[in-house]
């Protein structure tokens, strides 16, 4: 599977499943725009792969602002040229119970993970509908599938790029544009590090994989729906959990 010259963008791509998506594109010959919230956390990446000869220029961006997505788009296409890769990784959470929840943390997690989705999608369409192709990824996850106690705003996001992941397939499948969605179970980040102790041995024991995963596990199923190969594949979710939501 090559991506020889193609320009693809990956946000939230400083660390964790962003930062192996990006590197990964990269090895294939891809030319990666990582995008994050700091110039600084993007350039992170672009050093790594400038370090493997790939080629990536960091951007930085809040995807919840749709000025700043706009105009972080108008700059990958003078930089890179047109995309035909999007892979929407930007998240984050605030967990706590329903009961506790300030609705400022459930706007700032709805605005990251499911507006700026939606965001970046609408800003990169003209260009892959004039162009007749485009791979949309978005990284949703499991709790999407599931819920989960102390995640009501995370669940929320997830279950939302389901949503939104089929309704731009049915959108723009006649234009060879697809769209899918990857989602990962437990993920050994950032985000997961503060995970209780219990929980860890509850995923290792539940999971047929018998593991947490990893950052590398994610990356094979986005490029293989980003790839040619998987032009008749639109509107699904393929889960990579080790087995855990089984």
């Amino acid at each position: 599977m090559s991506f020889d010259g193609k320009v693809v963008v990956v946000t939230g791509a400083s660390r964790g499943i962003g930062r192996e998506i990006a590197l990964a594109f990269a090895r294939k010959g891809a030319r990666v725009a990582c995008v994050a919230t700091t110039e600084a956390g993007a350039a992170a990446t672009v050093e790594v792969i400038a370090s493997e000869f790939g080629s990536a220029k960091a951007y930085a961006c809040d995807v919840s602002d749709a000025d700043s997505v706009e105009a972080l788009f108008t700059a990958i296409q003078a930089d890179l040229g047109t995309p035909a890769v999007l892979v929407n990784n930007a998240g984050v959470n605030r967990d706590t119970l329903l009961m506790r929840m300030k609705e400022e943390d459930w706007d700032r997690v709805l605005d990251v993970n499911l507006k700026g989705a939606f965001l970046c999608i609408r800003a990169v369409t003209r260009s892959m509908m004039k162009a007749r192709y485009g791979r949309i990824v978005n990284i949703s996850s499991v709790i999407g599938q599931t819920g989960a106690a102390g995640q009501a705003n995370y669940a929320a996001s997830k279950a939302g790029l389901f949503g939104l992941t089929m309704s731009v397939a049915k959108e723009l499948g006649s234009r060879g544009i697809t769209c899918n969605a990857v989602a990962p179970g437990f993920i050994e980040t950032d985000m997961t590090e503060s995970l209780p102790a219990e929980m860890r041995e509850m995923v290792v024991k539940t999971a047929p994989a018998g593991r947490l995963g990893l950052p590398a596990d994610i990356a094979p199923a986005v490029l293989f729906l980003a790839g040619e190969e998987a032009g008749y594949v639109t509107g699904q979710t393929l889960t990579v959990d080790g087995g855990l939501t089984l």
